[in-house]
């Protein structure tokens, strides 16, 4: 065996940083502002927004998480297997041949219709256990659930099935992060008119919840019994006119290295298509991160921050590589740190920034990275994490 073969090979010249103790600290603002009794589902679907599913979920249930909030079987079957036993909470539909599985290890699901909830109850039945349940209640978002005047049926069926207790009550607002709170006022009076049925009927449930990170900052009267984080808790607000909880800060950086330059001189083009060419003499840097990493193809649009100055993009981005122009940042030199989104000196380009450019949210942002780019885990209060699926600095990074 070489001495290579010993040895990690040398990281990509890029890569997402996540601050786990941003993260802490995020969780920690977060549950200071709920009325005790108040219980906090963390939300980690899709990796947790794409910042680690296991470190994630591990940081949110120290910090007195009920339970995490998933969208797949995967992705619960993955935190299972890490040895996460706190309550898993599956949001959207089942299949038929999953609810062995949600039974087998201990997962709540997420109820929208009879057909599910007779067979949940079948299989529950079969492993002699009562399991927990959620009923999701579609108050006009159109998307998944039981529509509100016809919510009682459903609601009713669940509680004469004895493999089955109805454990929570839940609705997703379709706007509750815009400044007109309107409709999703609307929503919560559709809620409130089944509860209020349900309590007629004597029917009683653990948790009723309603809010996403944007009805937990501005719709407190719908704060009920649980409210669902996600985007807040990974330090990005979900609009521009939502309410701001102070010291909330981003938990992922997306960086690089510069890999190259150029010198370009008048009448130079830049890239496929030759969509810039240079007006003077220009110096141009060789970022080495592109559309195949999730960053949006743009063209002669954007910045990066290099020694805390913004470098514009110039030309197209192709799938490995962009171009910025570095005239003005003369002490750029090869290998300085690139920053992508995240914060350098006094400048900072935030997923929104990202967000504008793709056309897009900023869900879509930090979801997009791709896992080409290694996830590193650093924590503001401690030296750089060693975790399972995330590489430290020291060992990610070429030096």
């Amino acid at each position: 065996m070489t001495q290579l073969e010993t040895q990690p090979f040398p990281g990509r010249p890029a890569w997402t940083e996540i601050d786990l103790g941003r993260l802490r600290r995020n969780l920690q603002l977060i549950r200071s502002e709920l009325p005790p009794g108040v219980q906090l589902l963390a939300v980690v679907k899709d990796e947790a927004y794409g910042h680690g599913a296991r470190e994630v979920a591990k940081i949110a249930l120290e910090e007195g998480a009920w339970g995490l909030g998933l969208s797949t079987l995967e992705e619960a079957m993955a935190l299972r297997e890490a040895g996460i036993r706190a309550p898993l909470l599956l949001l959207g539909e089942r299949q038929p041949a999953e609810l062995p599985w949600c039974v087998a290890h201990n997962l709540t699901v997420c109820l929208n219709e009879e057909t599910t909830a007779t067979l949940l109850a079948k299989v529950a039945a079969r492993a002699n256990k009562r399991v927990p349940v959620h009923i999701k209640i579609n108050t006009g978002m159109n998307r998944y659930g039981v529509r509100w005047d016809k919510a009682l049926e459903l609601i009713e069926l669940v509680c004469s099935l004895k493999s089955l207790e109805l454990e929570g009550v839940l609705t997703h607002f379709a706007q509750s992060d815009e400044a007109d709170k309107t409709f999703a006022n609307l929503q919560l009076a559709r809620f409130n008119q089944v509860l209020a049925a349900m309590a007629q009927r004597g029917v009683a449930v653990k948790f009723r919840h309603t809010c996403n990170s944007g009805g937990f900052l501005d719709l407190p009267h719908a704060h009920l019994d649980m409210v669902r984080i996600g985007i807040l808790m990974y330090g990005v607000f979900p609009s521009a006119v939502c309410r701001r909880i102070p010291g909330i800060q981003p938990v992922m950086a997306v960086k690089a290295r510069i890999a190259g330059f150029q010198q370009l001189e008048p009448g130079d083009s830049v890239g496929y298509g030759m969509r810039f060419t240079a007006k003077t003499r220009m110096r141009i840097g060789i970022v080495p991160v592109g559309y195949g990493d999730g960053f949006p193809r743009v063209i002669n649009q954007g910045h990066v921050l290099i020694h805390g100055k913004r470098a514009p993009i110039v030309g197209g981005v192709t799938m490995d590589a962009f171009m910025v122009d570095v005239t003005a940042i003369p002490e750029a030199q090869m290998w300085d740190e690139v920053v992508i989104m995240g914060k350098q000196g006094t400048e900072e380009i935030t997923a929104h920034d990202i967000a504008r450019l793709k056309g897009s949210v900023s869900y879509d942002v930090l979801t997009g990275w791709r896992l080409r780019l290694q996830r590193k885990c650093v924590s503001a209060d401690t030296q750089p994490l060693d975790t399972h699926a995330c590489l430290t600095v020291e060992h990610a990074v070429a030096k």
